[in-house]
């Protein structure tokens, strides 16, 4: 049986009570992919294949490289050299985005070293000043309102959309949920930064960013990099399964957005914007 290009399957020694045992596993793929801008590479980011024009949407958005995805003339995806070619000297895939000609590029906004890996996605940063931001729109102010109740369960509902990390248990996600809780969204990724960059890729090119009306929903911690890619496409309230760090709640305090942590089970942390939480 074929597997998913996420996934590969890989042999695995297990030892339970003293006894060894031979079996399959299955593994989160993890691969570079290179971005390229208007014919020149622009960064490489280590990210589970799938959803890559989504992401290289979202990468750019959230970079404030770009501010609507009609700025885009073209896009395509390009399989990588054959990794089992011994003189290929980049078995990456790659994406190819060319911008309309009118579309201003200010090279020190996008001047970055060429890799990223899956857990962080700031340290190609060649400068602090780089991480700052100008979100593109502010944030609607009071905003939509979330039940507890409901808050409450959405992790489940996660949970129960994760398909690959069902089968690999090695993969984060991020969803959007509208205020009466329905699933606008998902994406996996092994880099929390990346599934959300997926996620906002997607909605911008279904055309659904400013994304005024959601909530975000990731299944890990949320550093400061996932509040800030948020605010960039006007997510008004970012929640988490685990712990927010102190600069991510610096900054949602500061762009009026609503941070939940540590939402597990019937008990979640507000650390700002607690009036859009009923």
């Amino acid at each position: 049986m074929p597997m998913a290009a996420d996934t590969i399957t890989a042999p695995v020694q297990t030892v339970e009570n003293g006894l060894s045992s031979s079996r399959s596993d299955l593994l989160a793929v993890e691969e570079p992919l290179q971005i390229c801008l208007n014919g020149s590479p622009l960064s490489i980011t280590m990210r589970t294949p799938g959803s890559d024009l989504d992401l290289a949407v979202g990468f750019l958005f959230t970079e404030a490289i770009i501010h609507d995805v009609d700025q885009i003339l073209s896009m395509r995806a390009e399989p990588g050299l054959d990794p089992s070619d011994s003189a290929a000297e980049d078995s990456s895939d790659r994406v190819t985005v060319r911008l309309k000609p009118e579309v201003a590029i200010d090279p020190a906004r996008i001047r970055r070293n060429f890799y990223t890996s899956s857990s962080c996605g700031v340290c190609g940063k060649l400068a602090l000043g780089a991480l700052e931001i100008h979100p593109p729109r502010p944030m609607r102010q009071p905003g939509p309102k979330f039940p507890s109740e409901l808050i409450y369960r959405l992790p489940d509902v996660l949970r129960q959309t994760q398909h690959t990390f069902d089968r690999t248990g090695g993969l984060h996600a991020a969803a959007l949920f509208s205020p009466a809780g329905t699933l606008l969204g998902l994406r996996e990724d092994v880099g929390r930064h990346n599934a959300v960059d997926k996620l906002i890729g997607f909605a911008l090119r279904e055309g659904t960013v400013p994304l005024e009306d959601s909530l975000i929903l990731v299944s890990g911690r949320a550093g400061f990099e996932l509040v800030q890619k948020s605010v960039m496409a006007a997510i008004p309230v970012l929640a988490a399964v685990g712990a927010p760090s102190s600069l991510a709640v610096e900054m949602a305090k500061r762009f009026g957005m609503t941070l939940v942590g540590f939402l597990r089970g019937q008990r979640f942390n507000i650390y700002s914007g607690n009036w859009r939480i009923e």
